[in-house]
């Protein structure tokens, strides 16, 4: 396993979390690895802490935008700079288990798949454990995907050898969603690696917090990227709510 993985980290105003998130990267028991972070025009320390990372690994590379233009851009940005054999994500505010790329990478190679994601388990904001794991089935499909974002944006991982490089929508919200809905609507069915390898930063001031205020993005993407109808983005954005907290919470083990 001698690819090279790149890491894509949006920040914004992360002073708070972004020493923990490099420093799990830094962990990783797989090393060959660059990790791309974006501070999009931050008005706190986050660049000087990301600055001072680059000056003690050469892995790690530090970009400011000069605008403040959302994780969407500031994900695009850090794509095209990315030299990588594999592209995955880390939000700023988030963090991995130690071997979750040795594992996440032998599971693609020994299945034979572009594409992976994994379990993962939520902290609070101070990082305390939540004491639950998301999980999801054993196999999703598009249909499944088009209904509910099974796939965690800090677990995902795609080869871009076989996708190439996939822009990221600039949406504030639910970019991911959308670029999973590109690559398995091309590979059919995903794939995860059955276990926990990922924290999840639960914040009560991100709107992912609360899944009624991303409704609004839920519909704009059945009514934009699926080029819906307003009725139709309407009942579809009811199927998403239904399998949202009728569905999925069966797979959230405490």
């Amino acid at each position: 396993m001698s690819s090279l993985v790149s890491i894509i980290t949006p920040c914004f105003n992360s002073e708070k979390y972004i020493f923990q998130a490099i420093q799990s990267v830094i962990s990783q028991t797989y090393q060959n690895w660059e990790l791309l972070l974006v501070d999009d025009y931050s008005s706190d320390e986050t660049f000087a802490i990301i600055s001072n990372f680059t000056s003690q690994d050469n892995r790690i590379k530090a970009f400011k935008l000069d605008k403040n233009s959302g994780a969407g851009v500031a994900r695009n940005f850090a794509i095209q700079q990315a030299s990588g054999n594999y592209i995955a994500f880390l939000d700023a505010d988030d963090m991995w288990k130690p071997q979750k790329l040795e594992k996440q990478l032998r599971f693609m190679q020994s299945q034979n798949i572009p594409f992976t994601f994994s379990f993962y388990e939520t902290i609070d904001e101070v990082g305390n454990l939540k004491n639950e794991i998301l999980t999801t089935p054993s196999k999703i499909t598009y249909k499944q995907l088009y209904y509910c974002n099974w796939i965690g944006n800090l677990t995902g991982i795609y080869s871009v050898d076989f996708f190439g490089k996939l822009p990221i929508s600039s949406l504030k919200k639910r970019q991911d969603w959308m670029l999973w809905l590109q690559i398995v609507k091309q590979i059919q069915t995903a794939i995860p690696v059955p276990e926990s390898l990922a924290y999840y930063r639960v914040r009560e001031d991100s709107i992912s917090a609360s899944k009624w205020k991303l409704i609004k993005y839920n519909f704009k993407v059945y009514r934009n990227f699926h080029k819906r109808s307003f009725i139709s983005a309407c009942w579809d954005t009811m199927q998403f709510l239904y399998v949202q907290l009728v569905i999925k919470p069966k797979y959230k083990k405490k």
